[in-house]
């Protein structure tokens, strides 16, 4: 080692020989092997040449580091004094402190202040109390700097005092409140990074100062609600740690912090105080704690960031606590859970109601889900049960009298019931003494539940009774014959009819899952069941409307057990398919001369189940979908076609309430046509492409809808832009609602009833349809992109123009919607092309694309350009002409050359990226070198950390195709 020590110091005669350029990556090198080399080393070792290593440390933090630099010169000090003598220490402090002190404020000495910055806080972290009473002077020198600093210097600073806390622990108790006042106005910064760095500093002051906990918990808990506004995911996340360990400690403080310093007991929070702070946050947000509930349930609505992250704050409190304690109050939490649900404040609108549900069940799943043993969860299924039995005792199902006392009591059971079905999926045959408990009831308390006037509560405790089937198949078959016989005793009552008509689809959608199954037989039982449902359905006005979409509910359902089972029924199925729609235009036009508005909701409903039905004939019956059975099927969907070419004037003449009705109807004939062989209906094609495209370009809606595709359409490489990263974290199910599509993360079973039989997307434990007006205009961009390979030249051109037409004409937000829209299309159209080895077309209908495309690079919103690079990445794919992506990128050489804003530069350098990701090396040399000098010279921008974070991704992309980039890593 002694030998080592020599080369321990920066060889200066070398480094002063190298070019100006090279010399960073000569100091950085050293920088490394020295931080490597000093962990090892000890005293002895560096005894001779210390002094000149520090002279050399600070020398260079005195050279303007840059990051990675400065970071290394902060260990490698804070190394040295640890393994080394400390004789130099406090002079090295007092130079950082000197930088600090500095008047000169300019650019370029920001990076010399900090890395002084950085390097006081290795030296506190590293060397804790050895640093003496410097700390004082040193807070205080930063926390003057602090006042005046730009976000860069802030975060440093914030960074270092958490590390100061750190190091110094309860020794520097009297700066703890100074520190905290500064760390108090971090966690409001406009630059989120200092919000984090905030957090962080008073969860490791938190440990050192009760006062956060005790004192000043109210005041801390309303600057937290203040921090999750307009937040990112990482505020989010450090700021729900902050405020769930305070709210942790108060339940379970350091014994010593139960005595004050002069033996009188410190006054903490109980545990429904400390529960409450959270609910307060979650229904009133940053407003007054003084507000009475008059005043909460009138003021406007919490932002969903603030939500998202009292949620997280809801997690972290249960994990700091412990397992143990979980089990002990599991009571507790879920009567506060309940009650934060059952709120008005919670659910002001169907779509906050969704949110605040999935909030909820959030907690729940990351606490009894993840926390607790199986006694602990068998526990819980038994409060659960409780609770649902207590609520439906609120609620008069008897005879006529059908009436909700609580507006809140569906959310309480929808949450419930959900929660609950997972632990009984999750405990699978443990649970069955929960089943077999005559006491408890649990299955009769959840089938009680059908006959909840609330739908969403009746779909709850469907999917909740087909996830204990799923946990004990021996309990299918006996509760799908106790449904059916329930539903034709009870086939007089609405709620009943709804309920276990779910309830069964459900069951016999969940056959496939178990081991068991059920007898053949049962599914012709079934059948006639549902047909007797639909031939009935005309008898009794007030419950037609029920009978026929449980009939076609049902119907969908026995699709799902198989070949098997429906190749025998599939004569009956025709004739019913064929006997729901109109045979003829002459028909159509007698069926619009006659009716009411709710005869012609019945009729819109019972379409769409006729429709649904044979989505999930084809979905899992694809073999017996032989030539003629498609052929067949065909009748109905044209009469399907031309009812809905005309339906505009039935809406208008009967009321806007047909709507959702006539939307359903379009969405389940789009789910038919993209499993039909497009061929098939090709003598269609100009009347359905009409329809789809009036869908998506929201030309007959005046809402700002716009598709949930998008983000899945883009490359997956592109998530770090486009924010779907987030789908890898544990916080999916809460951070979707933050989305900016239309009602993301807001998927519930009321919007689509027929999700209790589908199958379940992989990686999730609930069905979560999105409601009608996303899911429409998704389900006709899927089709879109099937039918447009097999579209002829003229009509692509014509679209592409009529799509450059509508962007036009449109403005502001719904400009920007119907632009979302129609480049997904485009997104989807292409890949199609490609997978079909399908020629884009004439030059014409290149030339309209590419101006179409073209337009979205320069768009401010940043998932507009991503789509616009990528879509024209994939256009030159299927294009495949060299010319072609000649031209494109020369386009985008010409536009980066003069661009001086960062939307321009982003866009434009994107299109570069997504070419090469595309088409490689773009069949030129010359085109690859000059995309690599360009996007190079663009990541050097230091006045624009946006441009470059995308240069960097984009110089990601194009590095597989340019073997040069490798002297650049």
């Amino acid at each position: 080692m002694m030998e080592l020590s020599h080369s321990l110091t920066l060889n200066e005669d070398a480094l002063k020989q190298l070019p100006p350029a090279k010399r960073p990556i000569f100091v950085f090198e050293w920088l490394r092997f020295l931080d490597k080399v000093l962990e090892a080393a000890h005293k002895s070792d560096i005894k001779g040449c210390q002094k000149q290593l520090v002279e050399q440390l600070v020398g260079q933090m005195n050279e303007s580091p840059g990051p990675p630099t400065r970071k290394l010169v902060a260990r490698c000090l804070a190394t040295l004094f640890s393994v080394g003598d400390t004789f130099l220490l406090f002079d090295t402090i007092n130079k950082c402190n000197d930088v600090l002190k500095n008047k000169d404020d300019s650019p370029s000495y920001l990076p010399t202040r900090l890395a002084a910055v950085s390097c006081i806080g290795a030296m506190y972290e590293k060397l804790g109390r050895m640093m003496g009473r410097s700390y004082e002077e040193t807070v205080q020198i930063l926390l003057k700097a602090l006042r005046n600093a730009e976000s860069q210097l802030r975060l440093e600073i914030m960074l270092t005092l958490e590390k100061i806390t750190a190091g110094l622990g309860s020794a520097a108790s009297n700066v703890h409140k100074d520190i905290y006042k500064a760390a108090k106005l971090g966690l409001t910064d406009r630059a989120l990074p200092v919000r984090c760095a905030a957090a962080n500093c008073l969860i490791e002051m938190s440990k050192h100062a009760p006062f956060l906990y005790t004192t000043e918990m109210e005041n801390l808990s309303q600057l937290c609600y203040r921090a999750f506004d307009n937040s990112s995911y990482d505020v989010r996340c450090t700021v729900a740690k902050l405020l769930g360990t305070l709210l942790a400690t108060t339940q379970n403080p350091p014994k010593e912090v139960l005595k004050g310093r002069s033996g009188v007991t410190v006054k903490l929070m109980s545990l429904d105080e400390a529960l409450n702070v959270l609910l307060t946050g979650f229904l009133r947000g940053g407003s007054s704690f003084l507000k009475g509930t008059p005043e909460i349930i009138k003021s406007s609505s919490v932002s969903r960031e603030i939500r998202v992250g009292i949620t997280q704050a809801y997690v972290v409190m249960l994990q700091e606590l412990g397992g143990v304690w979980l089990e002990r109050n599991i009571g507790t939490v879920l009567s506060h859970l309940t009650e934060l649900v059952a709120s008005p404040k919670a659910t002001t609108s169907h779509v906050d109601a969704v949110y605040s549900r999935k909030c909820v069940n959030f907690i729940l799943r990351s606490t009894l889900g993840r926390m607790v043993g199986e006694n602990a969860q068998i526990s819980a299924c038994k409060d659960i049960t409780h609770i649902i039995i207590k609520n439906m005792n609120t609620i008069d199902v008897s005879g006529e009298g059908v009436k909700d006392i609580s507006e809140g009591s569906q959310h309480i059971l929808v949450c419930l019931l959900h929660e609950l079905g997972c632990l009984m999926q999750s405990l699978s045959t443990t649970c069955g003494t929960l089943v077999l408990d005559t006491h408890l009831n649990l299955v009769d308390a959840v089938v009680a539940v059908l006959l909840h006037p609330s739908g969403p509560a009746r779909l709850a405790a469907a999917w909740c009774l087909r996830c204990i089937c799923v946990a004990l198949p021996s309990q299918l078959h006996p509760l799908i014959t106790r449904c059916c016989d329930r539903l034709d005793s009870l086939k007089s009552s609405p709620e009943a009819i709804a309920g276990y008509s779910c309830v069964t689809a459900a069951l016999v959608g969940c056959v496939q899952e178990t081991p068991l199954g059920i007898p053949h037989m049962r599914g012709k039982v079934l059948f006639n069941m549902a047909e007797e449902l639909l031939r009935s359905a005309s008898q009794n006005s007030r419950l037609s409307l029920h009978r026929t979409q449980a009939g076609w509910l049902i119907i969908g359902s026995i699709m799902t057990l198989g070949v098997g089972v429906v190749r025998g029924l599939l004569p009956r199925m025709l004739l019913l398919w064929k006997n729901s729609f109109p045979r003829s235009s002459k028909e159509i036009e007698s069926e619009k001369a006659r009716g009411d508005a709710f005869t012609w909701q019945v009729t819109l409903e019972g379409r769409a189940g006729a429709l649904a039905s044979m989505y999930s004939f084809l979905y899992h019956c694809s073999e017996l979908a032989a030539e003629d059975t498609v052929r067949r099927l065909l009748l109905p969907i044209e009469s399907a076609l031309l009812m809905l070419a005309s339906i505009s004037t039935i809406v208008k003449q009967y009321g806007q309430h047909l709507k959702a009705s006539t939307a359903m109807v379009r969405l389940r004939l789009y789910e038919v046509l993209s499993l039909l062989p497009p061929q098939s209906f090709e003598t269609h094609y100009t009347s359905i492409l009409k329809l789809l495209v009036s869908e998506f370009t929201l030309a007959e809606s005046g809402a700002n809808t716009t598709t949930s595709l998008l983000r899945y359409a883009c490359h997956a490489d592109d998530s770090v832009i486009l924010g779907t990263w987030l789908h890898e974290t544990d916080h999916k199910t809460i951070e979707d609602q933050l989305q900016p599509n239309s009602a993301s993360g807001s998927g519930a079973l009321e919007h689509d009833s027929t999700y209790l039989y589908r199958p379940l997307a992989e990686g999730t434990t609930l069905p979560g349809p999105l409601p009608l007006g996303v899911a429409v205009i998704d389900a006709s961009l899927v089709l879109f992109g099937q039918m447009f390979p097999l579209v002829a030249n003229k009509h692509r051109l014509k679209m592409l123009n009529l799509f450059g037409d509508m962007i036009r004409a449109a403005k502001s937000q719904r400009q920007e919607a119907v632009q979302t829209n129609i480049f997904t299309a485009m997104l989807s159209a292409l890949k199609s092309l490609s997978d079909s080895k399908t020629s884009f077309g004439q030059d014409d209908v290149k030339k309209a694309a590419a101006t179409l495309l073209l337009g979205g690079l320069t768009h401010t919103n940043p998932t507009l350009r991503v789509a616009s690079g990528e879509a024209i990445g994939r256009m030159a794919q299927v294009v495949g002409d060299p010319r072609f992506v000649a031209e494109l990128a020369q386009n985008s050489f010409d536009k980066l050359k003069s661009a001086r804003d960062a939307v321009s530069r982003t866009g434009h350098s994107l299109a570069l990226g997504c070419l090469h990701r595309y088409v490689g090396g773009m069949g030129s040399g010359q085109h690859l070198s000059t995309s690599i000098s360009i996007l190079l010279a663009l990541a050097k921008d230091n006045t624009s950390p946006i441009v470059q974070a995308w240069m960097s991704l984009m110089l990601s992309v194009v590095h597989p195709f340019a073997p040069v980039l490798q002297n650049y890593v």
